[in-house]
Parts: structure tokens; C-alpha cells; sequence
């Protein structure tokens, strides 16, 4: 079968590369067609284009912002047979909280029209995949869960130096990774640090507005920048806690173990991590989740800990998807 993964920065979005690699792997044919711009008007005209000029079995879609893809579904047909729609995060609410509730409604109505024309619907976790179906388009459509897990190799990358060899300032710090944006916590960051300066604290990845949410730093925390894959993993193993510390709001009850692409690199690790803004739906190893008032507390009291050994059941890779893939793509074929 040949399939057409789209995304607005498809070469910034993990969890469309890794469905690549495994629809690959299972025999599939895999096309991503990339834009070389971030204007929307610019991406949606170059995704029908795209659909058009390749003429794929099917199209499976990763939203945000879902109104590049608008008017898509009805290209089903004369360009393509099968339409899937990764409902991989709740952008119409995401949108909302920013612009307000007419601006949600609006961005809501085209979420439903992309489920309205899916056959298959696709979610990182269970509250999200409720939330595409709970749309009159997506009400009556297979939903499959498709966690956000780390690959295997995401663990071997750990070990990359000889821990003998690095002073000890370079172990035991407390590690944020992630976007520097005010909606995943960067100022709750800093103002921890500030609460704790015999503490020190690393910053791992980098945003728009790093420079100017970054511009007071305190001296006890320390700004790596964006690394690549196998960089994260050696920092976060050299750490002794790892944070999750978004505010909490109307996106907490979407935001779970299972979406989370940080919070499931650290455990993977198998790291202490203290986490506000997120509702677990399964218990998990060395996660504990406390309320934004408790995080000072909790890091005193977790900081001397060690974390809780990993059995194999414990441990969660994007190779576990593959089953789950597999029966996506076997019931558009049959």
C-alpha cells in the first residue's frame, strides 16, 4: 500500500517518523512530502498538491493545526481511497485557551471535519481518542491507541561516555526537556530554581522565545539548547530527577504517560520524575504526580531517592505499537 504521511513540520514530528519506519518495515510504501515554509495558507495549498501529484491508497494525517487539511476529505476518491486522522493532540482547546471560546468552536469545527471523513481514527492515549469520537463525524469510526513510547535504541543511547571520567558536577542535576514556552512551564522552571539555589537544574532543548524567557537566568541553572536524540538520553541519565511542569488547565486531562514524549524518554531511563499538569492513566514506575503548590516539597523529599528497578513489563518502546499498526493498516486493506 502506498501511504502519505502528512504534518505541518513533518521533519520535526517524531511520531510521524516513526509510523514511517514501521509501515516500512511492515512492507508498505511511505511518502512524506515536506514544504520547505511554515505559512499555513502556503502548507495547506502544498498537502493537496501532494495528494494530488502522488495519488496514494491512503492518507494518514497528523493534526495541528487542523485547518491546513481542511477541505481534504473531499479529495477521498478521486485521489486516494483511505483517509486516517492522528488525533495527536487537542489543538481546538489548545486554541481556545489562547484566542477564547469562539475561536475553539471554529477550531473544533474543523477537527470534526477531518473525523467525519476518516475511516480510521488514530490517538496517542485514551482521553484524546474520547475526544475525536465524541465529534457527530467520528462518533461511529474505529478509534486504535497509538502510544507515544521512546524507541528501543532511545535506552542504548544512555551510556554514550565513561561516567569514571566525568567530574561530579556534571551528575545529579534536576532536568527539564522540552520546548521553552510558557505553556510547558519554562517560568515554573525558573522560579524553582530561584526556591532552590544549593540545587542545580539543566535546561535541555530550545523555543522561539528562549532567548527572552532565558534573559534572567539564575546562576544555578544551566542552558544546553536543542541536542539530538542521543545527547537527551546521556543528559537525563546523568540526572537525578527529571520534571514535567506545565500549568494546570483545560489541556491537564488530555495530557497523560502515554502521550508525553519526555515524560516516557525519562522512564524509560528508568529516572525519578515529579509532574504537575498531567492525569496518568496507568500506574507507572517512579512517576509521581503532585499538585504545582507540591513541587518544591516533593524534589526535597525525592532528591536523595533512588528510583525503583525496572522489570521488562516496565519498560515501554515504539515496537510495541507494531501489532497495533499493523491491524490499522490490514483493516483499510481488507
Amino acid at each position: 500500500m502506498k501511504v502519505l504521511l502528512l504534518a505541518n513540520q513533518p521533519e520535526k514530528t517524531t511520531r510521524l517518523k516513526l509510523f514511517g519506519k514501521t509501515l516500512e518495515s511492515q512492507g508498505h510504501e511511505v511518502v512524506v512530502p515536506f514544504y520547505g515554509t511554515r505559512n499555513w495558507i502556503t502548507i495547506a495549498m502544498r498537502v493537496k498538491q501532494a495528494v494530488k501529484k502522488e495519488r496514494p491508497d491512503a492518507v494518514h494525517l497528523f493534526n495541528v493545526p487542523d485547518l491546513i487539511y481542511h477541505g481534504l476529505p473531499k479529495l477521498k476518491g478521486p485521489y486516494f481511497r483511505h483517509l486516517i486522522y492522528d488525533y495527536r493532540s487537542p489543538w481546538a482547546i489548545e486554541t481556545g485557551i489562547t484566542f477564547g471560546p469562539l475561536a475553539r468552536k471554529i477550531c473544533e469545527g474543523f477537527e470534526n471535519e477531518l473525523a467525519e471523513g476518516a475511516d480510521i481514527l488514530t490517538s496517542p492515549n485514551e482521553p484524546m481518542g474520547r475526544k475525536v469520537s465524541s465529534y457527530p463525524g467520528g462518533s461511529n469510526k474505529p478509534l486504535f491507541i497509538v502510544p507515544n513510547y521512546p524507541p528501543k535504541k532511545f535506552q542504548t543511547y544512555a551510556d554514550t561516555e565513561d561516567r569514571a571520567e566525568r567530574p561530579k558536577e556534571d551528575e545529579g542535576a534536576i532536568i527539564f526537556v522540552g520546548r521553552i514556552s510558557r505553556q510547558e512551564g519554562i517560568g515554573n522552571l525558573l522560579r524553582l530554581a530561584r526556591k532552590m539555589p544549593e540545587e542545580r537544574f539543566w535546561i535541555v532543548g530550545d523555543g522561539p522565545f528562549a532567548r527572552f524567557y532565558l534573559r534572567n537566568m539564575p546562576k544555578n541553572v544551566r542552558f544546553f539548547g536543542w541536542q539530538p536524540q542521543q545527547k537527551v538520553a546521556e543528559l537525563v541519565s546523568r540526572a537525578r530527577i527529571c520534571l514535567i511542569i506545565p500549568d494546570e488547565t483545560e489541556i491537564t486531562p488530555y495530557a497523560t504517560e502515554k502521550s508525553i514524549w519526555k515524560l516516557n524518554q525519562y522512564l524509560s531511563l528508568g529516572k525519578i520524575v515529579i509532574a504537575t499538569g498531567i492525569s496518568p492513566e496507568e500506574k507507572r514506575k517512579n512517576l509521581f504526580v503532585v499538585n504545582p503548590e507540591e513541587m518544591e516539597q516533593a524534589i526535597r523529599n525525592y532528591k536523595d531517592s533512588k528510583p525503583e528497578k525496572l522489570t521488562g513489563q516496565d519498560k515501554h518502546c515504539w515496537e510495541q505499537n507494531d501489532s497495533t499498526i499493523r491491524q490499522i493498516y490490514e483493516r483499510l486493506e481488507g
